[in-house]
């Protein structure tokens, strides 16, 4: 699947989130209403980065910097703590396979909250003319993550996707493309198909 694909079906999935979360909040309760809550808050914030991403809202370093964060937040133990085995009560959007395949659903939710830190991070770098979403940021990214990893050890060639500390260093366009990819794989694979 080459990367237009993949950041087509992550911007889908960010864009989607919002709307139907917001519908299916209704009779929510508990540990399930709580994990819609923070989805809907993930997702109004990429909604938001793929705008600026695209050019259609002006690049603003410190509106970048603080969606970010806001996702981090949600990242990580924050967001295994929101998914109590079981806890399919309607109308959760949870499949049963996020406890038949823990261990990826907490390196997603590890990563989440790695490669938003990493945008954070990355807000004030220099942007390549065109961005990522053009493939030039990605591009440029991908050469300095290749070079980086080649030297220093990094987890390039292992699966696990670079570093925060390399991303930090990318232009930020490329680092949501990353970030884009993990919420992506995550709706992909845990979460109900919308109609």
């Amino acid at each position: 699947m080459n990367r237009k694909t993949i950041l087509a079906a992550a911007v889908a999935a960010a864009l989607g989130a919002g709307a139907a979360t917001a519908l299916a909040h209704t009779g929510a309760t508990g540990v399930v209403k709580e994990r819609m809550e923070a989805m809907k808050a993930m997702g109004d914030s990429m909604k938001e980065l793929t705008a600026i991403m695209r050019g259609q809202q002006d690049y603003d370093a410190g509106r970048v910097r603080a969606l970010a964060t806001r996702i981090g937040v949600h990242g990580g133990e924050a967001m295994t703590e929101l998914f109590p085995e079981g806890s399919l009560d309607h109308p959760s959007e949870a499949l049963p396979t996020i406890w038949s395949n823990w261990e990826r659903f907490s390196d997603l939710a590890i990563r989440l909250d790695d490669y938003a830190s990493a945008l954070a991070a990355a807000a004030d770098n220099q942007r390549p003319a065109g961005g990522a979403m053009q493939g030039q940021g990605m591009m440029q990214g991908q050469s300095m993550m290749q070079g980086q990893g080649m030297m220093s050890g990094g987890m390039m060639g292992t699966g696990q996707g670079p570093t925060p500390e390399m991303l930090a260093q990318m232009p930020p366009d490329a680092v949501f493309l990353h970030l884009a990819d993990t919420c992506s794989a995550c709706h992909q694979d845990f979460r109900k198909k919308q109609n």
